[in-house]
């Protein structure tokens, strides 16, 4: 590889990593069930992207841009993200719709879980999603909120499925990555520390 392709790869990534984060600075509060949907489905990218990639970039060091040359890598890291973004969606629709509930901001007979779900990842299929994904997300979904209470689900270690999500589709060696299992994990968790706190913050007037 020239420098130039190298130089092109290292463009390319930057792009593709950081650009939810610029459409995340297009609003500064979330006031309704549209607005929620934006910042989950841009929060659980940014959470995915950057768990994901930032793990890659660790464990292969010096490799990790040189990799990203090889199609059957990229085949395998698009594979990951999608399983891992879907899950993340879960979580955090789940999390957000909880955490307005506990707060009287929302009550049941305003909002549909599988609708704000299946409108997230259904934006999805026009960015590169494989329909597959759409299809097998929304039945994992449908059984999980099936098994969840709403009103208590923040107090559930609520992000537990995308950290285990991370942790299994992460395209790793199996031996490396029950050595990395507690690092992965706390990465992960710490990206979700952040958008809690950055979603009280968004919705403290949420339907006002």
């Amino acid at each position: 590889m020239n420098i130039k392709s190298f130089f092109n790869i290292l463009n390319a990534l930057g792009e593709y990593l950081f650009a939810y984060e610029k459409l995340g600075k297009k609003f500064k509060k979330i006031s309704d069930i549209k607005s929620l949907e934006i910042f989950v489905n841009e929060r659980s990218a940014f959470v995915t992207q950057t768990t994901l990639y930032g793990y890659l970039k660790t464990r292969m060091g010096l490799k990790y841009t040189l990799m990203f040359s090889d199609d059957v890598f990229i085949q395998s890291v698009n594979k990951s993200k999608w399983n891992i973004f879907v899950v993340a969606v879960s979580d955090l629709t789940l999390f957000t719709v909880s955490s307005l509930t506990k707060r009287d901001f929302i009550n049941e007979k305003q909002y549909d879980l599988i609708s704000i779900y299946s409108n997230i990842i259904k934006d999805q299929l026009s960015k590169g999603m494989p329909s597959e994904f759409y299809e097998q997300a929304i039945t994992s979904f449908k059984e999980k909120i099936s098994k969840i209470n709403i009103y208590n689900y923040t107090d559930d270690n609520p992000f537990y499925d995308s950290g285990q999500a991370l942790y299994k589709w992460s395209p790793v060696a199996d031996d490396l990555k029950i050595l990395d299992k507690e690092i992965v994990l706390n990465s992960i968790k710490n990206k979700w520390n952040t958008v809690i706190n950055e979603f009280n913050s968004m919705s403290s007037k949420f339907n006002n």
